[in-house]
């Protein structure tokens, strides 16, 4: 085990009778990442995380945490570990200060403890003025903030989030991200691990990403090297009405394109910049007579992750 990665997944693998969910699995997460789980529903994502959290034992292989192995040691692995995994319950009769007082006995803290860190972490999920109400009468993303305050409440190293977004409306997710963002600014020497099959979320929140599906890793790099092809962008050209196989055997025919293939509207394009510009694509494109009239960048994780999840079907 290395000590610049406190999560370390070797050969990792659950079976349910005659389903994997998780096939030889091997991952190190380096310290003070926010590495984000990306994988389609059914990915093996969620059932990863309860292993590592020990909600589950795997079939084979080993799930480490700061060197100790989660199923011969699951207290000493997950001492200084926070986790939200699933959907978080409370005692809807209890405020967030008597859970957190709670919760804080069972870990161990003091009472002053508990006390000073819960007005810091209300503060920290913007739930101060809730704290004294009933966590019965909270909605599911009120909720969702406590179960990440309840995560942090006894200043752990590492934390785990199962797709800690899910479920929430618009303006829920749009709180919890940037309640993340917060907390991976504002703390150092903070490892956090997040699964969500969320794009956008990763790209926003993380800076390292492991894709996975059908239980089997992908890849796991930082996001920019994930996305950066060899010099290769992602661009989109819409054109009027529905593009079809002709347009985009005349797109990909055109100098410096690697690859073209259609995306709902669109035509999505995989460019090599280093050969042309900008600026000859479009030039190009319209030169065709298909009817374009946009070209914009397109998003480089999503198409690496639609290739990846492509081939490894």
């Amino acid at each position: 085990m290395s000590d610049s990665n406190p999560i370390e997944l070797a050969s990792l693998r659950k079976e349910y009778r005659d389903f994997v969910a998780v096939d030889d699995l091997s991952l190190s997460i380096k310290r003070n990442s926010f590495t984000g789980l990306l994988g389609p529903n059914g990915a093996g994502k969620s059932t990863t995380l309860k292993i590592l959290t020990h909600l589950i034992n795997p079939t084979s292989g080993h799930a480490y945490i700061n060197g100790i192995d989660v199923s011969e040691d699951p207290k000493g692995a997950l001492e200084g570990v926070g986790t939200v995994i699933e959907t978080p319950e409370f005692y809807g009769y209890l405020t967030p200060r008597e859970t957190f007082e709670y919760i804080g006995g069972i870990v161990g803290m003091s009472s002053e403890t508990v006390s000073s860190e819960t007005d810091r972490i209300l503060e920290l999920v913007k739930m101060t003025d809730w704290g004294d109400k009933r966590l019965g009468t909270f909605s599911k993303g009120m909720r969702q903030r406590i179960a990440i305050g309840q995560a942090l409440l006894d200043d752990p190293r590492v934390i785990i989030l199962d797709e800690p977004t899910s479920g929430l409306d618009p303006r829920g997710m749009a709180e919890m991200r940037e309640i993340l963002k917060n907390l991976r600014n504002d703390t150092s020497d903070l490892t956090i691990v997040m699964s969500s099959h969320i794009l956008h979320e990763v790209e926003d929140l993380c800076d390292r990403v492991a894709m996975i599906n059908h239980g089997r890793l992908l890849v796991h790099d930082d996001i920019s090297a994930v996305t950066a092809i060899a010099g290769v962008e992602t661009m989109m050209i819409r054109v009027e009405g529905v593009p079809d196989e002709a347009m985009v055997e005349k797109v990909a025919s055109i100098p410096a394109v690697v690859s073209a293939e259609r995306s709902g509207n669109e035509i999505m394009v995989h460019f090599d910049t280093s050969q042309r510009k900008r600026s000859e694509l479009f030039s190009d494109v319209s030169a065709l007579g298909i009817g374009a009239y946009s070209l914009a960048e397109g998003d480089s994780l999503e198409s690496r992750y639609l290739d990846l999840i492509k081939e490894s079907r």
